[in-house]
């Protein structure tokens, strides 16, 4: 008496659905793509009375600039009103911020910084 084909296949065939039989499919997960964060740009505002050289410094400080890069956002915010410090993940933005504004207060100047999104 002659063997059926699906006596001769093996057990992996047969789970693997070999010769007809549906066997144990693979279950795929969607390829998801992690989004970039959103990112946040922090804002010095100009006032009257805060020293251009204590501007300087608090760009130097904080945000790690050059002498030459802090000078000129510092007189970028002095004629324009407003000006960007740097663009940063919400998280680093809002500490800039802070520190900034700590900073300023601790040496008695109106100095303002803020952050919108970009």
């Amino acid at each position: 008496m002659a063997a059926s084909r699906h006596e001769l296949m093996s057990d992996d065939e047969r789970d693997a659905g070999v010769g007809g039989r549906t066997g144990v499919g693979l279950a795929t997960k969607p390829e998801s793509k992690t989004a970039k964060p959103a990112l946040y740009k922090v804002l010095m505002l100009n006032d009257d009375y805060t020293p251009m050289e204590f501007v300087v410094l608090t760009l130097q400080r904080f945000f790690k600039m050059s002498i030459e890069d802090a000078t000129r956002v510092m007189l970028h915010v002095h004629q324009r009103g407003v000006g960007v410090c740097g663009i940063f993940t919400y998280e680093v933005a809002e500490t800039k911020v802070n520190q900034v504004m700590d900073f300023a207060r601790q040496h008695q100047h109106p100095l303002q910084c803020t952050m919108e999104k970009e």
